[in-house]
């Protein structure tokens, strides 16, 4: 990922929060034939070492699992982001020399993608998983709600991952490299607007002098 130094994010805590808060990612393999790409939701685990590791499963049918990985795979997190408007811009008054842009914050994780077919270990994964996203829920359901039986022949078809995470990247690009009056231009617009993703995106640019 192309990171210009103004918009790097290198804070471990802040890379984690960034990938725990993102609930859908995209994991990345090259293959012989060529790239492979699935969406999945995903946990991050920290082990005793220190090390990040990264947690789910995907369908048994899925043919990414079976194709031998060209290298280390890449898991992308994609933050809050918004289109930006020139018209925001203190300095389109003043000369008129501005574009439109896109800010953004993401986060990509490398490492070996490990995929297993063990049950107990399939079970532990679905039931984190299950527990975490249901976790906000008045009345959160749980994998035991269901038999067991059906539970265990759902297991049949998926497999597990879990990739230890060898590096990150990290990138917020919220309208740093524009003057004060830009970026609060730009804050005060996506605040302003009915997406509830630009303001979210709003209130990542940094507004200080």
């Amino acid at each position: 990922m192309y990171v210009p130094p103004a918009f790097r994010e290198d804070d471990p805590a802040e890379l984690a929060r960034i990938i725990r808060a993102t609930r859908l990612s995209t994991l990345v393999t090259a293959t012989s034939e060529g790239l492979v790409a699935t969406p999945l939701p995903l946990f991050l685990e920290e082990g005793g070492d220190g090390q990040f590791v990264l947690h789910g499963h995907l369908a048994k049918a899925n043919p990414q699992w079976k194709l031998p990985a060209l290298g280390e795979a890449m898991v992308i997190f994609s933050g809050p982001d918004a289109y930006v408007t020139p018209s925001w811009y203190e300095t389109k008054r003043e000369h008129g020399k501005v574009v439109p842009t896109w800010n953004y914050v993401a986060v990509h994780a490398y490492g070996p993608a490990e995929f297993y077919e063990d049950d107990a270990r399939l079970l532990d994964v679905v039931r984190r998983l299950t527990d975490l996203h249901e976790g906000g829920r008045a009345a959160p359901w749980a994998v035991a709600d269901a038999p067991e039986p059906f539970v265990r022949a759902q297991l049949k078809g998926i497999v597990g991952l879990r990739l230890p995470i060898t590096r990150l990247e990290g990138k917020r690009k919220m309208s740093q490299n524009r003057s004060a009056a830009d970026r609060e231009g730009v804050a005060a617009g996506l605040l302003a607007s009915d997406r509830a993703s630009d303001r979210e995106a709003g209130a990542l640019v940094p507004r200080e002098v």
